[in-house]
């Protein structure tokens, strides 16, 4: 599409398009960086270059060296170059997805070829290189290609693990012979990963861990005997059907048993932890050896994972005690990962007890918690340690829940927390810390300008160097006409402020009146309202804005901003219910107070939990929202998977009333304005039984609606050449022909 001018301005490079934004060029494609590992202690770190031993091959583009950098002085020394991972017999080097380095780096053990499973790439080929003779060999004996996952070196850098058809393997890298751990795996037996719906809710997907001394391995083990299949159709594999079967619990229905267990690297029984009596009932969704290796520890969750209890294992007697308990009136949220501190005496441990998300250390020996960050404020996610000096880094924003900042706090609870990331850098701030906590990789962006990557000095936040500036990416951003940004707080009727942001037109005039279109999410799995970078999304929403819409974003109470526990979980029992509510209250806030914007022309879209209240905006509020676009939606609640639903909303025959009023298909005779729904056939998360569900509903009561299908595509509705630029060719056309700024021709022209 050539985008139109206007106030005569006639340079294409002002405008944007669908074509600029989706198309195959990727035209606004940010500059990428890594993957970067620091090294042992923290003096070095390593990360991808293209190597210019290959610039002229074909696929230079995809072949790297991997490069040693002192952080100090910024020397840099080619550490692999890419021919030394020139597979015999092959014309180019292995293309590196992932890399892991041994202990003392004379091992690099590469990942590639890799494949999809479900949503990330994490079944292909793993190589192993051992620097000090360049000897260059494949795992996996006979197993077939791009079929192993998650192999992971030993401690002591002998060995490496890995699953192959939901059996547990370690191959020895003296000799590369391999030991099965487990045989029992198959169909319904699943060791060393998770089945579907741990995988999806608690992105569980490597299930092996080492033990510090390198002497065994603990592992997952799922059994998904009785839990009923949902069948995905694949209609143009071939003149047949392709069908693919999922073990998917929906709500109420029967989950995989789940147990964890110790066996010994070098082969043998497995002593299964003393079984919990309800496997079926509880979950487990993180484990980790202590430093000692003389126990496990593992979260489990009771199946309203309203308790989460960390469980204390021996793996030699598979004796089992109850450590240290969370509890919450709603939920309780996982703790992702195990930070050890006081010699592996204490870990650290995220909670809402007190009614903030605040960091804790949490005794081994008597399970008592130590607050470490008091006060009236959430801790948004740990980011490392530094024991030398006594503190902890994590990632807050006291006063601006769109922000994101570092700070820190002493490890003894003695003390407060004070902000590392510098006054006068608003955005959102990421960081990678190296060991010792001396460095790290800092990342910032903020809305509508994309990320800048730089080495920093810790404790005092000194730039170092820049990592990646995303140049190219900005000069394209700048030559773009800009539109008007801004974030707000929208008030509700009882006084609580409600997070947005707002695009408008370049040449937004007061006096006039535009269209008003509204994206949501609002449900508690994620937050839109934040002032970082988004890519696509934002440059989409810019584009709108180029072409005379005001477009809106609002997180309603209920999404995970850091805004307290009674913010996060007043949702509890009432998704669908208190969010539309939200949504439409402040909408009508903003008609109220804003004169410019059209309450004639008010239009609402959103993907997944979004698309679900697109519809109840739409369905609940026919007088407000004139048009709706609901993408990967889900119809009913009882349609969905039991970890995620029922976290939220309870058991669905403890909650009849909520699951029924809070799903969209229970108001769709409320339709009156312009439904557009699209869906991907072949989605794993979100069955497009939700589709038809609805379908059949508003064909049942008469209501004109349309609808776009994609063969095939997955929640992301994303796969196959031309996809993303089709289905943002047609939200567009949909939005100019129902919901009109000013004319402009179709997003399908050239």
């Amino acid at each position: 599409m050539t985008a139109p001018a206007a106030q005569g301005d006639s340079n294409p490079a002002a405008w944007l398009s669908v074509d600029r934004i989706f198309g195959a060029a990727k035209e606004f494609r940010p500059e990428t960086w890594g993957p970067a590992h620091w090294l042992k202690g923290g003096q070095a770190f390593t990360t991808l270059e293209l190597s210019a031993a290959f610039k002229d091959h074909p696929q230079a583009a995809e072949i790297k060296d991997i490069v040693s950098v002192d952080p100090a002085t910024g020397s840099r020394t080619v550490i692999v170059a890419a021919r030394e991972l020139l597979p015999s017999g092959a014309t180019r080097p292995l293309e590196i997805e992932k890399y892991a380095w041994s202990e003392d780096t004379t091992t690099l053990l590469v990942f590639t070829n890799a494949q999809k499973v479900w949503r990330e790439k994490t079944r292909g080929d793993y190589w192993v290189l051992h620097r000090p003779t360049g000897s260059l060999r494949q795992l996996g004996g006979a197993a077939p290609a791009a079929s192993l996952l998650f192999a992971t070196l030993s401690p002591d850098g002998t060995r490496v693990a890995y699953v192959h058809a939901n059996n547990v393997y370690v191959q020895s890298l003296a000799d590369l012979s391999i030991t099965p751990l487990t045989t029992d795996g198959g169909t319904h037996r699943i060791n060393g990963t998770a089945d579907w719906v741990n995988e999806e809710e608690f992105h569980l997907r490597n299930g092996l861990r080492w033990s510090p001394d390198s002497q065994h391995i603990a592992y997952w083990q799922f059994d998904t005997t009785g839990v009923k299949e949902f069948q995905l159709v694949n209609l143009t594999a071939g003149s047949y059907p392709e069908i693919t079967s999922i073990a998917y619990p929906k709500v109420g229905e029967v989950n995989s048993a789940c147990r964890v267990g110790v066996v010994a690297a070098t082969g043998g029984p497995t002593r299964w932890f003393s079984a919990n009596p309800d496997p079926r009932n509880h979950y487990i969704p993180r484990m980790e050896w202590t430093p000692d290796s003389r126990r496990v520890l593992f979260q489990q969750l009771n199946r309203l994972q309203n308790t989460n209890q960390v469980i204390a294992a021996d793996p030699v007697t598979g004796a089992t005690q109850e450590l240290f308990v969370d509890r919450d009136d709603a939920w309780v949220d996982v703790m992702d990962e195990f930070h050890w501190v006081d010699g592996g005496r204490r870990f650290l441990w995220l909670s809402e007890r007190d009614g903030w998300r605040h960091l804790y250390s949490v005794g081994v020996d008597d399970g008592q918690a130590r607050l470490l960050t008091p006060g009236d404020h959430d801790v948004i996610s740990l980011v490392g340690l530094d024991e030398a000096q006594g503190h902890v880094y994590f990632i807050a924003s006291p006063e601006e829940p769109t922000r994101r900042y570092l700070y820190r706090a002493p490890l003894d609870g003695q003390g407060l927390a004070v902000r590392v990331t510098p006054a006068g850098q608003p955005g959102s701030h990421a960081y990678q810390l190296a060991p010792g906590a001396l460095w790290a990789f800092h990342s910032c962006s903020r809305f509508g300008q994309p990320p800048t990557i730089q080495l920093i000095r810790l404790p005092d936040h000194a730039a170092v160097r820049p990592l990646a500036e995303n140049t190219a990416l900005r000069a394209k951003l700048a030559a773009l006409t800009p539109v008007r940004s801004e974030f707000l707080r929208v008030p509700l009727p009882d006084g609580t402020l409600l997070d947005a942001w707002c695009l408008s037109p370049p040449d937004f005039d007061p006096a006039k009146r535009y269209p008003l279109l509204v994206h949501v999410y609002g449900e508690p799995a994620a937050t839109l309202v934040v002032d970082r970078w988004s890519g696509d999304n934002y440059l989409w929403h810019a584009m709108l804005a180029q072409q005379g819409y005001v477009v809106v974003c609002i997180d309603n109470r209920g999404t995970p901003a850091p805004r307290g526990r009674a913010w996060r979980k007043c949702i509890y029992r009432q998704i669908g219910v208190l969010a539309p509510a939200d949504q439409a209250a402040a909408v009508r806030e903003l008609l109220r107070t804003r004169p410019y914007l059209d309450p004639a022309r008010v239009g609402v879209w959103g993907h997944s939990g979004g698309g679900s209240m697109s519809l109840h905006a739409i369905f609940r509020h026919p007088d407000l929202y004139k048009v709706a676009m609901a993408l990967a939606f889900v119809a009913h609640q009882r349609l969905y998977d039991t970890i995620y639903q029922e976290r939220y909303m309870g058991l669905p025959d403890d909650n009849v009333e909520g699951f029924t009023d809070g799903s969209p298909v229970t108001h769709a005779a409320g339709l009156q304005g312009k439904l557009l729904i699209v869906y991907g056939t072949g989605d794993d998360n979100c069955h497009y039984q939700n589709c038809e569900v609805l379908v059949n509903a508003l064909v049942l009561r008469n209501k004109p609606f349309s609808q776009v299908a994609y063969p095939n595509r997955s929640h992301a509705i994303a796969e196959g050449e031309n996809t993303k630029r089709h289905l943002h060719a047609t939200l567009t056309d949909y939005l100019r022909e129902h919901l009109p700024a000013n004319p402009r021709p179709s997003a399908f022209l050239p």
